[in-house]
């Protein structure tokens, strides 16, 4: 299933290229781990906090399309001024917090989990949404010449936390014996976060063979990949956070082999961010 998952989102980058600049196939694919994302989520939640689904579900569906309102506006400036989609997304964020609260002033019978159905909203928009925004956003990194440089952007940003997520999985079983965090999530072990640190490092310097190769890009593909692979280790035990707190073992069972949804895309989504940042400032990327 892993190996699955892996053809399937080499084949969407490089297909999608042939579309530029509206890439459907990745616009398809963000909509349809939203919906799913977003169903599990709001499962974990316990029954009397989760907020509308329709309300999470609009949300995050605008937050998606948000995410294409350059090439919009580039084909249509005069109907869509706008063209910053951070705008337009911390807009949509606004929107459902108020959102929320007028659902929730409009139902309000007597004193209960109002304000915290307002918050799940806001967090279930902002962490499945606003979050993969940043992963999105790279689709459209400047080049020179070709679009091989977002490919290879987009590829670092997702393989090289799911490498860590690989080998940490494969050395804790084999080696791990200090757990990491033993109430948290009891399997992780240190052992295991130092093979994945070092699945990851091999990932990024490969994959920044095949860039700009810009001065010193090994380092830089180092430190990269150091940095990267952290965040997705802590976006993988924010989401065992959501699951204990659930008292959950798995988001779903609609990935065979891994659980749900959520269990794929945690460490991506910590990832994304910190990725932009290095794969957009010049004197950082390891694609150059």
């Amino acid at each position: 299933m892993g190996s699955l998952l892996a053809a399937l989102t080499l084949g969407l980058l490089f297909l999608d290229t042939s579309f530029a600049p509206w890439y459907p196939f990745l616009y398809s694919f963000f909509a349809l781990i939203g919906a799913v994302g977003c169903h599990e989520l709001r499962t974990l939640l316990p029954a009397e906090r989760r907020p509308p689904g329709w309300l999470c579900h609009l949300g995050l569906q605008a937050v998606v399309a948000a995410n294409w309102v350059r090439p919009v506006h580039d084909t249509w400036p005069a109907a869509v001024p706008l063209s910053d989609p951070w705008l337009l997304i911390l807009g949509i964020l606004v929107a459902v917090l108020i959102g929320a609260f007028l659902v929730e002033m409009a139902t309000y019978r007597e004193p209960g989990e109002g304000v915290a159905r307002v918050t799940s909203a806001l967090f279930i928009v902002a962490y499945l949404g606003a979050l993969a925004s940043f992963l999105a956003q790279l689709r459209w990194l400047p080049t020179t010449g070709s679009n091989n440089q977002a490919v290879h952007a987009l590829m670092l940003t997702i393989f090289v936390p799911k490498c860590c997520d690989i080998g940490a999985y494969c050395t804790g079983r084999l080696i791990g014996r200090h757990r990491m965090t033993p109430k948290l999530s009891p399997k992780k072990t240190w052992e295991g976060a130092a093979g994945g640190m070092a699945l990851a490092i091999v990932a990024a310097v490969g994959a920044s063979y095949y860039g700009n190769q810009p001065p010193d890009f090994v380092i830089k593909a180092v430190g990269f990949a150091v940095t990267v692979a952290a965040a997705g280790m802590f976006g993988d035990l924010a989401e065992s956070l959501i699951k204990r707190e659930g008292q959950r073992k798995d988001a779903s069972q609609s990935v065979p082999g891994f659980g749900g949804v959520l269990d794929v895309i945690d460490s991506v989504l910590f990832a994304a961010p910190l990725s932009f940042l290095w794969l957009t400032t010049p004197r950082l990327s390891p694609l150059g």
